[in-house]
Order: structure tokens, then sequence, then C-alpha cells
């Protein structure tokens, strides 16, 4: 390379948007991941051993799954091979492992191949993929934002190691965006860049744990004010110049809006209507569809409340009607309502509990027979024919309770409904135990 391409390869890396300029070189530079790069960490020693072992790094975007695939391949000595999950097919991954067994016959020398998006794989990509990595012709190393459990064929995962990457602290973030404003070499040192404290946390906010997102907004911010000026202190206004409203990042389809949810319904199970009414910000700040979340909670006002406190299923359905009623903004109000109601509502899962026993009790039989004595007899003839209706005992005739049995004798005593004695359902129990005691 002589001066002239050596100026040319210069410009490119400069011209580069900073995100990439102020990539890790190093496993030492990867910031916030040291449970899984640090010193003393099982995966940094097998890179530092170049004794790769399959894996898949898992994390949200911004990370460092990207950098820490790319430092891999400048410190193994094996062959590197970089796939994106969505532009490749099945022969391109037949290709790369026939030239990785070539390569290993006669160089002795390994393949790794890094599968960016590999929850993009399709079940045909993954099945192919398989037994090259099976019989170790392929390192595989995977990088996905979406959870493996799911997206990954139970035969390709249980050969494999996961890696959770952590999305970046506060801390974190505000460590990479002091160090790009720093560095003379890749970063924006030298040209007079400085930022307010209150900037600084704004931007930290609306990075959300993403280091790429950071660099972007000073990206954005020194390519948009700062070209023209000898110094320029970033301010919060500019800040919110690049970034607008922030948004929260919430995927709707994602991991992490299952995750969120199910917070939600732990927290009010739990009788935590502060933590409920958090995890519902959440939600209906990420843009979540208010209809799915009154879905949960008329789910929860029964399964987790239920005879405890009848009301609750009554407040659920409420709250549903508001929000197609109104709709969004007015609709958080009752939907707010729904959710302390139900935080702070005693709790039992009997109707759940007896309607699953019930359930099981069914199907583990064999022809379900109703008694005479219970079948329909609106048919004139169908007592004087059939029997039906023989023998029944109207409640109504004796006060409002008789003892009679209402299930088929071969089922013989069972018991699916027990009353907890919280809330309402105390009142039940007395009632049952009270009628149970007549018989």
């Amino acid at each position: 390379m002589d001066l002239f391409s050596t100026g040319d390869e210069h410009r490119r890396q400069m011209n580069a948007p900073l995100a990439w300029r102020m990539r890790p070189e190093t496993l030492d530079e990867v910031v916030g991941q040291g449970h899984v790069v640090g010193p003393g960490a099982p995966l940094r020693q097998a890179i530092e051993r170049d004794q790769l072992h399959s894996f898949v790094l898992y994390g949200p975007p911004g990370t460092g799954k990207t950098s820490i695939a790319r430092i891999i391949a400048r410190m193994t000595k094996a062959h590197f091979e970089y796939m994106q999950a969505v532009t490749a097919g099945v022969g391109d991954i037949r290709k790369i492992a026939r030239d990785a067994g070539e390569r290993y016959k006669f160089y002795q020398q390994p393949t790794i191949l890094f599968v960016d998006e590999i929850h993009r794989f399709n079940k045909s990509q993954q099945d192919v993929l398989l037994p090259f990595v099976e019989d170790g012709t392929l390192t595989l190393v995977g990088a996905t934002t979406e959870n493996p459990l799911y997206e990954l064929n139970t035969a390709l995962l249980s050969r494999l190691k996961l890696y959770i990457l952590e999305a970046l602290d506060a801390e974190a973030i505000a460590a990479i965006a002091e160090h790009a404003l720093q560095d003379q070499k890749r970063g924006l040192g030298g040209l007079g860049i400085t930022i307010e404290n209150e900037a600084r946390r704004y931007l930290v906010q609306a990075a959300q744990g993403d280091a790429r997102m950071a660099l972007n907004i000073l990206d954005a911010i020194h390519n948009s004010l700062g070209s023209a000026a000898q110094s320029l202190q970033i301010t919060t206004a500019m800040v919110q110049q690049v970034t607008g409203k922030l948004i929260l990042k919430y995927d709707r389809s994602g991991d992490y809006h299952y995750d969120t949810i199910s917070a939600f319904i732990k927290s009010i199970r739990g009788s935590d209507p502060d933590a409920a009414l958090y995890w519902m910000a959440v939600m209906l700040e990420g843009g979540e569809d208010p209809r799915y979340i009154v879905r949960r909670l008329i789910v929860h006002a029964a399964e987790d409340i239920g005879l405890a406190d009848p009301q609750a299923l009554t407040i659920a359905a409420a709250a549903a009607s508001a929000v197609d009623y109104v709709g969004l903004p007015e609709a958080r109000i009752p939907l707010a309502e729904a959710v302390i109601y139900l935080s702070t509502a005693p709790k039992s899962n009997s109707a759940k509990t007896a309607i699953d026993a019930a359930l099981a009790k069914v199907r583990s039989g064999n022809r379900v027979r109703v008694p005479a004595h219970l079948g329909d007899t609106s048919h004139r003839l169908a007592g004087p024919l059939l029997g039906k209706g023989d023998g029944y005992l109207y409640p109504h005739d004796f006060g409002g309770y008789v003892q009679q049995d209402y299930l088929p004798p071969e089922l013989g005593p069972v018991s699916f409904y027990q009353p907890s004695s919280h809330g309402y359902e105390q009142v039940i129990k007395d009632y049952l135990d009270a009628i149970r005691r007549i018989g």
C-alpha cells in the first residue's frame, strides 16, 4: 500500500459513521459485557486460546454482538466467514461448508461461520446447517436480538452455548459517548466538541441501552451543527432536535413484549399497584395495543381474583368497553382504575383450579353418561318412555336446597372447587359448609 492509498483509506475511515469507527477493536474495549468477554470469562478464554465452540450471542441492539464477532475474526487462526441470515440461502450454507471441509483437509484450518440475525433462518436453513455444526466442519457463531429458545430448532440449539448480552446501563452509555468525544484517532476528539451534563443525561436516556444509537445521535449533531463551528457545546436542545420525542424501545412481537406483559400480570397478582401501573405505562408508551392489555386484565380478573371479588371481572370488562368507546389517551384512566382495583383485590385462583380439575377428569374418563333423573324432560313423553327426570328433587320444593347426586355415579365422590378464605369467597365457603351439614 503506497502513501496515496494510505491516505484514501484514512479518509474512508473518517467518512464512515461514528458508530462504525468507534467499534471496539479488542475484548478489553467491549463495554458492559464483562460476564461474557471480560478477563477470565469462559468465552474470552476460548477466543484467546483459539478453541472456540459453537455459540449464540443473544441481546438487544447495540450491545456488541457484531463487534465481538469482528474481534474473533482478528484474533482467531481460523478462517472467518460472515453471513447475513436475511440474504443467505441453503446453497450459500452448503458452499461455505464444502469449502470449509476442503480447507481443513488440505490446510488443517478450521472455519468459523458468523451468522448475523440468525433468528431469521427458517427451519430448512437450520436443518442444513445442523450436520456441519455437529461434525465440526463449521464452528457456528450466531447473533440474535430474538429469544433463541423460540427461534432456533431444538436440535440446533442443543449443540450451541448461549451467551446473553445485557443492555448497557446509563454509566456505560455515558462512558462510550465521552470516549467518542475524546478519541482523536477514530472519534470526534480534537474538534472542540463538549457536552453539557443535562444534554448527556438526555442522550443516555434517548439511547436506551444502545451504544450505536448514542453514537449516531452524536454523529448527527456533529454533521448538522459542528462542521461550520470552531468549537461546539452540545446542549439538551440540540439532542432533542435530533432525537425528537423520546420513544421507548418496545417490540410488540418480540421477547421484551412477553417479558413486559408477564411482569405486569405478576405485579397485579402480587398486589403491587405501583409496579403494575409502571409496567402498563411501559407498554402504553411503547405503543402497545390497549385492547391487548385489557384482554389480559379480563383473564387475570377471572384467573387470579375470581370469586374472592366477583366485581373484579365486571371492572375489567368495563375497562374493555371504555377502551373501545373512548380510545387513547383518555382510556389510560379507566385502564389505570382497573389495574389499581385488580391489584388491591383479594386473590383466589380457585375458579381456574376447579375448571382445570374438571377438564382433567373428563379427559381421563370414558363415555360420559347423564344420570336419568337429571335428563331433559322438555318432551312430554321423555319421562314415561325414557325414564328421564324420574326421581329428580326440585330444590325449591324443599326451601331452596335438597341433597341429591348431580354427577354420574361411576365418578364416585369428587370435589373440583375448593373455595379459599379470601374476600367474598369466605361467604361461599360458609354457604357450602352449611348445606353439606344438611346433607
